[in-house]
Protein backbone atom coordinates (compact mmCIF):
# COMPACT_ATOMS: atom_id res chain seq x y z
CA UNK A 1 0.00 0.00 0.00
CA UNK A 2 1.20 3.42 -0.66
CA UNK A 3 2.07 5.35 2.26
CA UNK A 4 -0.15 8.12 3.04
CA UNK A 5 2.87 10.32 3.93
CA UNK A 6 2.87 10.68 0.06
CA UNK A 7 0.01 12.92 0.30
CA UNK A 8 0.02 16.19 1.76
CA UNK A 9 -2.69 17.69 3.42
CA UNK A 10 -5.50 19.45 1.51
CA UNK A 11 -4.55 17.16 -1.61
CA UNK A 12 -6.17 13.88 -3.38
CA UNK A 13 -4.82 10.93 -2.68
CA UNK A 14 -4.38 7.73 -4.35
CA UNK A 15 -4.07 4.68 -2.69
CA UNK A 16 -3.80 0.80 -4.14
CA UNK A 17 -4.25 -2.04 -1.94
CA UNK A 18 -4.07 -6.05 -2.79
CA UNK A 19 -5.84 -8.36 -0.74
CA UNK A 20 -4.14 -10.93 0.80
CA UNK A 21 -5.37 -14.57 2.16
CA UNK A 22 -5.40 -12.73 5.85
CA UNK A 23 -7.87 -10.60 4.50
CA UNK A 24 -10.00 -12.27 1.96
CA UNK A 25 -13.60 -12.87 2.67
CA UNK A 26 -13.74 -10.18 4.69
CA UNK A 27 -16.28 -6.87 3.86
CA UNK A 28 -14.76 -3.98 1.80
CA UNK A 29 -15.56 -1.58 4.12
CA UNK A 30 -14.34 -3.83 7.40
CA UNK A 31 -11.19 -4.63 5.34
CA UNK A 32 -10.27 -0.91 4.39
CA UNK A 33 -11.35 0.00 8.24
CA UNK A 34 -8.56 -2.16 9.34
CA UNK A 35 -5.84 -0.04 6.78
CA UNK A 36 -4.01 2.84 8.07
CA UNK A 37 -5.86 5.09 5.81
CA UNK A 38 -6.63 7.85 8.44
CA UNK A 39 -10.37 7.29 7.87
CA UNK A 40 -13.48 6.26 9.78
CA UNK A 41 -15.57 3.74 8.37
CA UNK A 42 -18.19 5.87 7.59
CA UNK A 43 -16.02 7.79 5.16
CA UNK A 44 -14.97 4.81 3.55
CA UNK A 45 -18.34 3.61 3.22
CA UNK A 46 -19.10 6.99 1.50
CA UNK A 47 -15.71 6.93 -1.00
CA UNK A 48 -17.58 3.43 -1.81
CA UNK A 49 -21.36 4.91 -2.70
CA UNK A 50 -19.89 7.93 -4.62
CA UNK A 51 -17.79 5.82 -6.83
CA UNK A 52 -14.10 6.94 -5.36
CA UNK A 53 -12.99 3.01 -4.85
CA UNK A 54 -12.74 0.57 -7.17
CA UNK A 55 -12.64 -3.37 -6.41
CA UNK A 56 -11.19 -5.11 -9.36
CA UNK A 57 -10.99 -1.77 -11.74
CA UNK A 58 -14.99 -1.64 -11.13
CA UNK A 59 -16.70 1.21 -9.24
CA UNK A 60 -20.26 1.25 -8.33
CA UNK A 61 -19.85 -1.82 -5.56
CA UNK A 62 -20.97 -2.00 -2.57
CA UNK A 63 -19.65 -1.71 1.56
CA UNK A 64 -20.62 -5.40 1.84
CA UNK A 65 -19.04 -6.89 -0.87
CA UNK A 66 -16.33 -10.01 -0.09
CA UNK A 67 -13.31 -9.19 -1.03
CA UNK A 68 -11.08 -12.25 -2.47
CA UNK A 69 -7.18 -13.22 -2.20
CA UNK A 70 -5.34 -11.26 -5.13
CA UNK A 71 -8.20 -8.91 -5.83
CA UNK A 72 -6.88 -4.99 -6.80
CA UNK A 73 -8.22 -2.27 -4.57
CA UNK A 74 -7.92 1.15 -6.22
CA UNK A 75 -8.56 4.21 -3.76
CA UNK A 76 -9.07 7.75 -4.75
CA UNK A 77 -9.39 10.15 -1.26
CA UNK A 78 -10.64 13.60 -2.54
CA UNK A 79 -9.12 16.84 -1.74
CA UNK A 80 -10.95 18.70 0.86
CA UNK A 81 -13.51 20.74 -0.03
CA UNK A 82 -13.61 24.28 1.24
CA UNK A 83 -15.85 24.90 4.03
CA UNK A 84 -19.45 26.46 3.16
CA UNK A 85 -20.19 27.05 6.93
CA UNK A 86 -19.70 30.58 7.77
CA UNK A 87 -18.56 31.15 11.48
CA UNK A 88 -21.68 32.40 13.98
CA UNK A 89 -20.81 34.12 17.27
CA UNK A 90 -22.92 31.09 18.97
CA UNK A 91 -22.63 31.02 22.74
CA UNK A 92 -20.48 27.93 23.99
CA UNK A 93 -20.52 26.06 27.38
CA UNK A 94 -16.71 24.69 27.06
CA UNK A 95 -15.27 23.04 29.88
CA UNK A 96 -11.99 22.10 28.89
CA UNK A 97 -9.95 23.17 25.91
CA UNK A 98 -6.13 22.75 24.88
CA UNK A 99 -4.31 22.97 21.48
CA UNK A 100 -5.84 19.52 20.27
CA UNK A 101 -9.17 19.40 21.63
CA UNK A 102 -12.38 20.64 23.56
CA UNK A 103 -15.07 19.54 25.22
CA UNK A 104 -18.33 20.77 25.94
CA UNK A 105 -21.86 20.86 26.96
CA UNK A 106 -24.46 20.75 24.29
CA UNK A 107 -27.84 22.48 25.07
CA UNK A 108 -31.19 20.81 23.99
CA UNK A 109 -32.35 22.78 20.65
CA UNK A 110 -29.12 22.80 19.21
CA UNK A 111 -27.95 20.98 15.99
CA UNK A 112 -24.57 19.67 15.94
CA UNK A 113 -24.30 20.10 11.86
CA UNK A 114 -26.04 21.68 9.06
CA UNK A 115 -28.84 19.56 7.39
CA UNK A 116 -32.17 19.89 5.68
CA UNK A 117 -33.56 22.45 7.93
CA UNK A 118 -30.61 23.77 9.80
CA UNK A 119 -28.53 25.63 7.50
CA UNK A 120 -26.73 28.58 9.36
CA UNK A 121 -27.22 27.96 13.19
CA UNK A 122 -25.44 24.79 14.39
CA UNK A 123 -23.05 23.80 16.37
CA UNK A 124 -20.45 23.67 13.72
CA UNK A 125 -21.33 27.25 12.98
CA UNK A 126 -20.11 28.41 16.66
CA UNK A 127 -17.77 25.84 16.89
CA UNK A 128 -15.75 27.77 13.53
CA UNK A 129 -16.42 31.61 14.78
CA UNK A 130 -14.41 29.63 18.35
CA UNK A 131 -11.75 28.10 16.67
CA UNK A 132 -10.59 28.65 13.26
CA UNK A 133 -8.65 25.58 12.83
CA UNK A 134 -10.85 22.58 13.28
CA UNK A 135 -9.89 19.34 11.96
CA UNK A 136 -11.26 18.90 8.14
CA UNK A 137 -10.79 15.64 8.33
CA UNK A 138 -14.17 14.97 9.36
CA UNK A 139 -16.15 16.78 6.36
CA UNK A 140 -16.49 19.78 4.84
CA UNK A 141 -19.91 20.26 6.98
CA UNK A 142 -18.58 18.00 10.56
CA UNK A 143 -15.05 19.68 10.87
CA UNK A 144 -14.06 18.36 14.23
CA UNK A 145 -17.00 16.57 15.00
CA UNK A 146 -16.25 13.14 16.02
CA UNK A 147 -19.47 11.94 17.81
CA UNK A 148 -22.61 14.00 18.06
CA UNK A 149 -25.74 14.38 20.05
CA UNK A 150 -29.43 14.27 19.37
CA UNK A 151 -30.95 18.12 18.54
CA UNK A 152 -32.52 17.31 21.64
CA UNK A 153 -30.46 15.96 23.58
CA UNK A 154 -28.13 17.51 25.59
CA UNK A 155 -24.51 17.28 27.98
CA UNK A 156 -21.21 16.20 26.74
CA UNK A 157 -19.32 16.42 23.57
CA UNK A 158 -15.70 16.35 22.14
CA UNK A 159 -14.58 17.79 19.25
CA UNK A 160 -11.00 17.78 17.69
CA UNK A 161 -8.87 20.60 16.73
CA UNK A 162 -6.70 18.66 14.77
CA UNK A 163 -6.41 15.51 12.22
CA UNK A 164 -4.11 13.57 14.29
CA UNK A 165 -6.24 14.05 17.50
CA UNK A 166 -9.30 13.74 15.27
CA UNK A 167 -8.14 10.05 14.33
CA UNK A 168 -6.59 9.40 17.73
CA UNK A 169 -10.52 10.08 18.71
CA UNK A 170 -11.99 8.04 16.50
CA UNK A 171 -10.02 5.30 16.94
CA UNK A 172 -11.12 5.18 20.17
CA UNK A 173 -14.85 5.39 19.84
CA UNK A 174 -14.36 2.42 17.53
CA UNK A 175 -12.57 0.38 19.97
CA UNK A 176 -15.71 1.09 22.35
CA UNK A 177 -12.64 3.00 24.53
CA UNK A 178 -14.59 6.10 25.40
CA UNK A 179 -17.10 5.70 28.29
CA UNK A 180 -20.34 7.60 28.20
CA UNK A 181 -22.90 7.49 30.71
CA UNK A 182 -26.21 9.36 29.88
CA UNK A 183 -29.34 10.12 32.45
CA UNK A 184 -33.03 9.85 31.74
CA UNK A 185 -36.06 9.76 32.60
CA UNK A 186 -38.24 7.01 30.84
CA UNK A 187 -41.70 5.87 31.36
CA UNK A 188 -43.14 3.45 33.79
CA UNK A 189 -41.30 1.38 36.27
CA UNK A 190 -38.63 -1.28 35.39
CA UNK A 191 -38.99 -4.63 36.19
CA UNK A 192 -35.03 -5.38 37.18
CA UNK A 193 -32.75 -2.79 38.49
CA UNK A 194 -30.48 -2.90 35.86
CA UNK A 195 -30.45 -4.86 32.50
CA UNK A 196 -28.40 -4.89 29.35
CA UNK A 197 -30.29 -4.16 25.55
CA UNK A 198 -28.49 -5.95 22.43
CA UNK A 199 -31.19 -5.63 19.91
CA UNK A 200 -29.24 -4.52 16.46
CA UNK A 201 -30.74 -1.09 16.10
CA UNK A 202 -31.31 -0.28 11.99
CA UNK A 203 -33.41 2.43 9.56
CA UNK A 204 -37.43 1.80 10.49
CA UNK A 205 -38.85 -0.31 7.82
CA UNK A 206 -41.52 2.46 6.82
CA UNK A 207 -40.76 5.90 8.37
CA UNK A 208 -37.55 6.86 7.54
CA UNK A 209 -37.29 8.86 10.21
CA UNK A 210 -37.24 6.27 12.93
CA UNK A 211 -34.46 3.76 13.78
CA UNK A 212 -35.76 0.49 14.60
CA UNK A 213 -35.16 -2.98 16.43
CA UNK A 214 -37.15 -4.30 14.08
CA UNK A 215 -34.89 -3.79 10.73
CA UNK A 216 -33.46 -6.36 8.20
CA UNK A 217 -30.42 -4.23 8.07
CA UNK A 218 -30.08 -3.68 12.11
CA UNK A 219 -26.13 -3.31 13.27
CA UNK A 220 -25.08 -4.28 16.57
CA UNK A 221 -25.89 -1.81 19.65
CA UNK A 222 -25.70 -2.50 23.17
CA UNK A 223 -27.07 -0.44 25.79
CA UNK A 224 -26.55 -0.80 29.57
CA UNK A 225 -28.89 0.81 32.20
CA UNK A 226 -29.52 0.53 36.14
CA UNK A 227 -32.17 2.25 38.17
CA UNK A 228 -31.05 5.49 39.97
CA UNK A 229 -34.29 6.09 41.30
CA UNK A 230 -37.90 5.08 41.26
CA UNK A 231 -40.83 7.36 40.64
CA UNK A 232 -44.55 7.45 40.32
CA UNK A 233 -45.13 6.12 36.48
CA UNK A 234 -41.11 6.82 35.97
CA UNK A 235 -37.80 5.92 36.39
CA UNK A 236 -34.20 7.73 36.34
CA UNK A 237 -31.62 5.75 34.46
CA UNK A 238 -28.45 5.57 34.03
CA UNK A 239 -27.38 4.01 30.81
CA UNK A 240 -23.98 3.11 29.26
CA UNK A 241 -23.62 3.30 25.40
CA UNK A 242 -20.76 0.52 24.04
CA UNK A 243 -21.80 1.33 20.63
CA UNK A 244 -22.97 4.82 19.00
CA UNK A 245 -26.28 3.86 16.74
CA UNK A 246 -28.63 6.72 16.06
CA UNK A 247 -31.12 7.39 18.19
CA UNK A 248 -29.83 4.27 20.41
CA UNK A 249 -30.85 5.02 23.68
CA UNK A 250 -33.82 6.04 22.61
CA UNK A 251 -34.77 3.42 20.40
CA UNK A 252 -33.52 0.52 23.06
CA UNK A 253 -35.96 2.11 26.06
CA UNK A 254 -38.75 2.62 23.82
CA UNK A 255 -38.13 -1.63 22.32
CA UNK A 256 -38.59 -2.10 26.18
CA UNK A 257 -41.98 -0.49 26.93
CA UNK A 258 -40.27 2.29 28.90
CA UNK A 259 -39.58 5.10 26.07
CA UNK A 260 -38.08 8.33 27.29
CA UNK A 261 -39.91 11.07 28.63
CA UNK A 262 -40.96 13.92 26.24
CA UNK A 263 -39.42 11.42 23.00
CA UNK A 264 -42.72 11.99 21.12
CA UNK A 265 -41.01 9.86 18.29
CA UNK A 266 -40.57 6.84 19.87
CA UNK A 267 -43.71 6.95 22.18
CA UNK A 268 -42.33 9.27 24.97
CA UNK A 269 -45.29 11.42 26.22
CA UNK A 270 -44.42 15.17 26.27
CA UNK A 271 -47.42 15.54 28.94
CA UNK A 272 -47.60 13.30 31.94
CA UNK A 273 -50.38 12.56 34.08
CA UNK A 274 -49.97 11.18 37.39
CA UNK A 275 -53.42 11.02 38.52
CA UNK A 276 -54.64 14.72 38.67
CA UNK A 277 -50.84 16.53 38.36
CA UNK A 278 -50.32 17.40 34.89
CA UNK A 279 -46.53 17.67 34.06
CA UNK A 280 -45.47 19.67 30.41
CA UNK A 281 -42.44 17.73 28.91
CA UNK A 282 -40.81 20.00 26.01
CA UNK A 283 -38.16 17.80 24.92
CA UNK A 284 -36.83 14.19 25.22
CA UNK A 285 -35.19 13.65 29.06
CA UNK A 286 -31.65 12.55 28.05
CA UNK A 287 -28.46 14.02 28.87
CA UNK A 288 -25.25 13.14 28.20
CA UNK A 289 -24.00 13.15 32.05
CA UNK A 290 -20.34 11.56 32.05
CA UNK A 291 -17.51 11.49 29.19
CA UNK A 292 -14.60 9.60 29.81
CA UNK A 293 -11.46 9.09 27.52
CA UNK A 294 -7.78 8.87 27.27
CA UNK A 295 -5.95 12.18 25.81
CA UNK A 296 -5.12 11.50 22.07
CA UNK A 297 -2.21 12.91 22.39
CA UNK A 298 -0.53 13.21 25.83
CA UNK A 299 -2.47 9.46 27.01
CA UNK A 300 -3.91 11.71 30.08
CA UNK A 301 -6.89 9.90 31.55
CA UNK A 302 -9.87 12.32 31.49
CA UNK A 303 -12.89 12.52 33.05
CA UNK A 304 -15.90 15.26 32.94
CA UNK A 305 -19.36 14.98 34.31
CA UNK A 306 -22.34 17.45 33.97
CA UNK A 307 -25.22 17.93 35.97
CA UNK A 308 -29.17 18.23 35.14
CA UNK A 309 -29.91 21.17 32.40
CA UNK A 310 -32.66 23.21 34.79
CA UNK A 311 -35.46 21.93 32.66
CA UNK A 312 -34.48 17.96 32.92
CA UNK A 313 -34.07 18.61 36.61
CA UNK A 314 -37.50 20.67 37.08
CA UNK A 315 -39.56 17.49 35.61
CA UNK A 316 -37.23 15.57 37.79
CA UNK A 317 -38.38 17.62 40.76
CA UNK A 318 -42.27 17.56 40.05
CA UNK A 319 -41.73 13.95 39.54
CA UNK A 320 -40.46 13.29 42.92
CA UNK A 321 -42.71 15.78 44.82
CA UNK A 322 -45.63 13.44 43.46
CA UNK A 323 -43.69 10.56 45.44
CA UNK A 324 -44.27 12.77 48.70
Amino acid sequence: MNGDADFPAGTARYIYIKVNDNGAGKRLDKFLALKDLGLSRSQIQNLIHDGHIKVRGRAGTSSSLRVQAGDGIDIHIPALRPLSVEPVPIPLAIVYEDSHLLVLEKPAGLVVHPGAGEEDHTLVHGLLHHCRDLSGIGGYLRPGIVHRLDKNTSGLMVVAKNDEAHRGLTEQFKAGKIDKTYLALVRGRLRDRSGRSDSAIGRHPVNRKKMSTRSRNGRSAITEWQVVEELRGASLLSLKIHTGRTHQIRVHMSSLGHPVLGDSLYGGPTEFRVGSAIIQIRRQMLHAACLQFTHPITGEKMKWESKLPEDMASVLERLRSLND
